[in-house]
């Protein structure tokens, strides 16, 4: 199941789709013994060339905009569950055309465009993003439950019962965390708004199930749900929506060291990648991401340490939570492979500084194939 980088174009995001169909195939057993749907949210995992394999193994896709909507419907085929911090009115009608379930994330732009929604299409199920004031996500960044949140409807804003037309309920207070994080969720999320749950068809229980991580107890994940749905009997749909757990360690970023640098005893190894451009998480989060081939320092003369360094101008653009070590000397034209660089880095890359953005490639059957180069007409295209 390896993947030969020799036959791997630099710098290209690489997706190994054996390493999905193996996250695939957990998601599924958990929607078929939980009874629940899983679908894939494209803020996480937006590589649409697998679309039509995701289709086959999870329920839909969720979307946080017109252009994530426009692409699982023409992608995948199905209408997307759609929540937006704010909708844009002159979107409005192009989102009811390719959505089935519309989120809203306050009273107030729900109250001022349900009948616009109404005009479009009536076939839409209305929802409500509440925000259960309880989280265990460490960065502050990720945080959708941080005090004075702009994120959902706190309990303080609803009445003992909901606005006319909402028929679900929507929390995402998650963020990479294991089953047990989500049962005291659902303990806090139940003590404000469980008579507000037993109103609704259906409760969205947002992202940042880690189910696919090695160590997740899928058999809690699965006894957990069932226990809540049977509390519950009104609900027609329990509904999850990762991206992480879809993309988690499913694909590399190859990159080649283009220069080494040495200054005050500081080795930086310089890449045809940039951490500010592609991958940003690193610098936002941050976390350190693996290496293959490498591992961490631990002071022994024998390592050759290295800084790694991204190729835009900024000062920053290096991998500022520590240096990588490996048992011989790096040479200018090596490759070095990211690891997991799948989830949360391909749907947050830019243009900066102009610099080359990575290729996209899919490894399949022993072979590598590619999907998408760039070049100087995306940098043009993207301004004005």
């Amino acid at each position: 199941m390896k993947v030969d980088f020799t036959k791997v174009t630099s710098p290209s995001f690489v997706l190994h789709e054996e390493l999905l169909r193996i996250n695939l195939d957990i998601l599924n057993l958990v929607q078929k013994e939980a009874g629940v749907k899983i679908i894939c949210a494209l803020k996480g995992f937006a590589f649409w060339d697998v679309f039509p394999l995701i289709g086959s193994y999870l329920s839909g896709a969720a979307a946080s905009s017109l252009n994530e909507a426009r692409l699982i419907y023409e992608k995948m085929g199905v209408k997307a569950h759609t929540y937006c911090p704010v909708f844009i009115e002159e979107e409005i009608k192009d989102i009811v055309n390719y959505s089935s379930h519309i989120t809203f994330n306050s009273l107030s732009q729900y109250k001022r465009l349900r009948e616009q929604v109404h005009d479009y299409g009536h076939d839409i199920s209305f929802g409500l993003r509440v925000n259960p004031e309880y989280s265990e996500v460490k960065a502050d960044i990720y945080n959708p439950a941080q005090p004075d949140s702009r994120l959902g409807v706190t309990a303080g804003q609803l009445n003992n019962t909901l606005p006319p037309g909402i028929e679900g309920l929507l929390f995402h207070v998650l963020c990479e965390n294991d089953s047990y994080a989500l049962e005291r969720t659902l303990l806090e999320t139940e003590k404000s708004f469980s008579h507000l749950i037993r109103q609704v068809k259906w409760l969205n229980m947002g992202g940042g199930h880690l189910i696919t991580r090695d160590g997740y107890d899928v058999k809690h994940l699965i006894n957990l749900l069932k226990v809540f749905k049977g509390r519950y009997p009104n609900l027609n749909q329990v509904i999850l929506e990762p991206g992480g757990a879809i993309g988690w360690q499913t694909g590399y970023l190859a990159a080649t060291i283009t220069d080494i640098i040495e200054n005050k005893q500081v080795k930086t190894a310089m890449l045809d990648v940039s951490f500010a451009a592609h991958m940003p998480d690193c610098l936002e989060m941050p976390y350190k991401p693996k290496i293959i081939g490498a591992f961490e320092p631990s002071g022994n003369k024998k390592e050759h340490v290295y800084r790694m360094g991204g190729n835009s101008c900024l000062a920053g653009d290096y991998m500022g939570m520590g240096d990588y070590a490996f048992e011989i000397p790096l040479k200018t034209g090596e490759r070095i492979v990211f690891e997991d660089m799948m989830h949360y880095t391909m749907v947050k890359t830019t243009f900066f500084n102009g610099v080359k953005h990575p290729s996209i490639g899919i490894w399949k059957n022993g072979k590598f194939r590619l999907l998408r180069e760039f070049g100087y007409e995306d940098y043009k295209n993207k301004l004005s």
